[in-house]
């Protein structure tokens, strides 16, 4: 779906107005990925002053560009029914090929999600001089060769790292083309048009008087050359960031750097989180501007200000909250009504009256977006004065709040909703084990509350899977960590009712905001708001996932497209206590959609919500601050508000949400290999998780950390993967291994350095037997097939992992709170 198709259109119809709609329809799209480009696509040839947006999503070509183009013919092929996809292949998180996938977007290692930077976005008619060279983006696929995504052609190129001028994952580079390979077009990088970064995390080995960097990326194919002057006291063997100083022309030669930080000793736990916190781009402080203005904010909340709004003070209040929370950024308070109904306030930290338009305050909480939550630590959005003081909700103080009052029955049922500024007393803070105590007991300080509350979620959540929500989550691992960080047990955590009544809470409130912005205008353009979009997933995807799920006897019929909840939901529930129950969960949930923040009011599938924003975490998520300032705005009558700006943050979150999440399953994996260093030689029960041509990941159940066991080193037999029918099959005794087994298996070996973990299954036949089959090993060992190594640090050919490894894994409904 290339911008030159949709300008076509507009040009081959000088005046004629086009909607969005129109354009999809002459299209001919069908999927998510193809409404999204078709909308970046008309946004960036309305910047470039080629289209006009008339009205909401009416769209023509300037007078300009009128007087300028001349309709081909030749051209118009592709509209309607000739429409075909691009020829590069179907790469995604779960893919057509469950099995063995190529990872073409961003990996737990990937900063960046490979998409140009704002303003190198290439565009240029076929057929001008110079059409040999094509302009594109970078997309790493292994350490070997790149792909080169580009509007100027409908395949992807190859091209080989000893030609790609150094480029990196999300460059935007300039590619002669030179012939095909194996039915791909393939080409050189003649020019690197904007480099993404110059900064890179890794190894520090010194010789003699300079050194050289070797980088944590998987994907990256060079290292980096550093001078004696530029080593700034690093030492060898230190983890390092290296900023790239001089780009050499020539292939065989390396890119020279000057060492900008050292982290400490490969290895070490502060070294390596340092290292993720660097790899990603993530701040290790805030900016001294930055925090001289969150010191200088008052405690004392002016009598002027209090007067202003609704006072809940007198109203029973409490927090709950994990154990170890600082941050508080949501209240619940009940009281009983004259009616017989019972009044919630969802009462959410007001952060936006300290944090103004214009500050230095602002400006850096738009730019981190999200707080990241790494193992041992947390990288706030906001300065320790405001997220763990001046804003955060806690007990027996007086806050400022932002509240979403709802009167319901005990049955949950919705009477009326108010939105506006308050006032709270917080009476009482309660961790989750506290409050799960009282709902289990029933006894305790605010027990009857608390329980009676707990009542009303479970009815409140059953209505929103009785419409259609999804029940699929992926599970969360926790650990726990000594004073210096290392890892003392990893366990999965557990979300009891506590977790889940607070989150039917936060729904209710993100939802019924985005409804009520939404319905303050009846006709188009509807208000600007903050949407949290979900969309359904892609039919090919789950088709693939259907077939997958059929493998351990599950149907999922699809013919329905209104019932497809409800078939997941019932996958759900029969695989629960089955050994694929978190290989099919997992997958289930990566088979769905991503969701985003967007002014399009698109729903969101997961929820079974039409419409839904994200209000209750503005201490760590700035889309939330941004919701809240637009329903103030509105809710004090002012008039609708610009959306491209709003749009441009909305993509802006989404993007630092990704990346955080990102860092957040590297530190996670980082911190299992660790574990795993302890428990060497243990033996452990674990599931199958993945399957390759080299060898099969299993998952070990108590702690999820995962591994592989290389094929040449199963027992008993030499086995081949049957990659359609996901499963490997022994040479001589035929037997099967698929995903979803139970195995036992030994920890051989973790490497930290590489994070990765090595099994063997656990051989119980004779000590005769065993070393006949080794020698018989030995003596054909010569060229096997199965005799394969991960590839360079530890990696999967490919780039890719196996479908039951920890990939991209978004939530549908359920969760940490912090993801709501």
């Amino acid at each position: 779906m290339t911008k030159n198709l949709v300008y076509r259109i507009f040009a081959d119809n000088p005046g004629k107005v086009f909607s969005y709609r129109q354009l999809s329809r002459r299209l001919g799209v069908t999927t998510k990925e193809q409404r999204e480009d078709v909308f970046a696509h008309l946004k960036e040839l309305k910047n470039a002053g080629q289209l006009t947006l008339l009205q909401n999503d009416d769209y023509r070509l300037t007078d300009a560009e009128a007087l300028k183009v001349q309709p081909l013919a030749s051209e118009r092929k592709d509209h309607g029914k000739n429409f075909v996809k691009g020829g590069r292949p179907v790469e995604a998180e779960f893919g057509n090929d469950p099995i063995v996938r190529r990872r073409r977007t961003q990996g737990f290692d990937e900063p960046g999600d490979g998409q140009p930077a704002p303003g190198h976005t290439p565009y240029r008619e076929r057929g001008q001089p110079g059409s040999d060279t094509i302009t594109g983006t970078v997309a790493l696929a292994t350490s070997q060769y790149a792909f080169i995504i580009s509007e100027e052609s409908e395949t992807d190129v190859r091209v080989f790292t000893d030609r790609l001028k150094f480029a990196m994952q999300g460059d935007t580079v300039r590619i002669r083309l030179r012939g095909q390979r194996d039915g791909r077009p393939v080409g050189d990088v003649v020019e690197v048009v904007h480099r993404v970064k110059t900064e890179i995390v890794g190894q520090l080995k010194l010789q003699g008087g300079f050194g050289f960097v070797s980088p944590d990326h998987r994907k990256l194919y060079f290292d980096v050359f550093v001078p004696f002057e530029a080593l700034n006291g690093a030492n060898d063997g230190e983890k390092v960031l290296v900023r790239i100083t001089e780009w050499p022309e020539d292939s065989s030669r390396q890119p020279v750097g000057e060492i900008v930080r050292s982290f400490g000793p490969a290895g070490q736990n502060e070294a390596e989180i340092n290292a993720i916190m660097a790899e990603f781009g993530l701040p290790f402080e805030f900016p001294a501007d930055v925090e001289e203005e969150s010191e200088a904010i008052p405690d004392v909340i002016p009598e002027e200000e209090i007067a202003k709004r609704r006072d809940f003070r007198p109203i029973t209040t409490f927090t709950i909250d994990p154990a170890d929370a600082k941050d508080f950024d949501d209240a619940l308070s009940i009281q009983k009504l004259e009616n017989g109904h019972w009044e919630i306030g969802v009462h959410i930290a007001d952060v936006t009256h300290y944090v103004t338009p214009g500050t230095m305050l602002e400006k850096e909480a738009k730019h981190r977006a999200t707080s990241v939550y790494l193992v041992d630590r947390v990288i706030p959005m906001l300065p320790e004065r405001l997220s763990n003081g001046v804003c955060s909700l806690r007990p027996h103080e007086d806050k400022l709040t932002f509240s979403a009052v709802f009167e319901l029955d005990e049955k949950g049922k919705l009477y009326d909703s108010w939105f506006g500024k308050t006032i709270i007393h917080s009476d009482r803070r309660f961790s989750y084990e506290e409050a799960q105590e009282r709902i289990e007991s029933g006894e305790g300080e605010y027990a009857a509350e608390i329980v009676l509350m707990n009542d009303m979620a479970k009815k409140i959540c059953a209505e929103r899977f009785r419409k259609g929500a999804i029940s699929f989550e992926t599970q969360e691992v926790k650990f726990r960590l000594d004073e210096n960080g290392k890892p003392l047990g990893v366990y999965v955590k557990e979300r009891k009712d506590a977790h889940k009544m607070i989150e039917e809470f936060m729904l209710m409130a993100n939802r019924k905001v985005a409804e009520f912005v939404y319905g303050l205008k009846k006709t188009k353009p509807r208000f600007t708001m903050v949407y949290r979009t979900h969309d359904a997933p892609d039919a090919d995807r789950l088709q693939n996932f259907a077939l997958f799920a059929q493998k351990f006897g599950h149907t999922l019929d699809l013919s329905n497209p209104k019932k497809l909840s409800t078939e997941l939901n019932d996958l759900s529930m029969e695989v629960v206590g089955r050994p694929e129950q978190n290989v099919i969960q997992t997958l289930a949930v990566r088979t769905m959609s991503k969701a985003k923040y967007s002014t399009e009011p698109l729903g969101h599938f997961g929820l079974a919500f039409e419409h839904y924003s994200h209000f209750t975490s503005p201490i760590r998520r700035y889309p939330d601050m941004m919701a809240h300032r637009l329903l103030e705005h509105y809710l004090q009558g002012g008039k609708n508000v610009k959306t491209e700006p709003v749009e441009e943050e909305c993509k802006h979150s989404s993007e630092r949400e990704k990346l955080a999440a990102n860092a957040e399953r590297a530190s996670i994996k980082y911190k299992q290999v660790e574990f795993m260093t302890n428990v060497i030689g243990e033996q452990f029960k674990g599931v199958v998780s993945g399957l390759t041509e080299w060898g099969l990941y299993v998952e070990i159940e108590e702690n999820k950390c995962e591994g592989m066991i290389r094929l040449s080193d199963l027992p008993g037999d030499f086995y081949e993967l049957d990659k359609d029918n996901y499963r490997l099959i022994g040479q001589r005794n035929k037997k099967i291994i698929q995903f979803g087994d139970e195995i036992q298996v030994i920890v051989k070996a973790a490497n930290l350095l590489d994070r990765t973990i090595d099994f063997e299954v656990v051989d119980d036949r004779p000590d005769s037997v065993k070393a006949r089959e080794k020698d018989e090993r030995r003596n054909s060992r010569g060229g096997d097939r199965s005799d394969r190594s991960r590839g360079p640090r530890g990696e999967k050919p490919g780039g890719g992992r196996g479908p039951g490894g920890k990939g991209g894994g978004g939530r549908s409904g359920g969760g940490d709170k912090r993801r709501r």
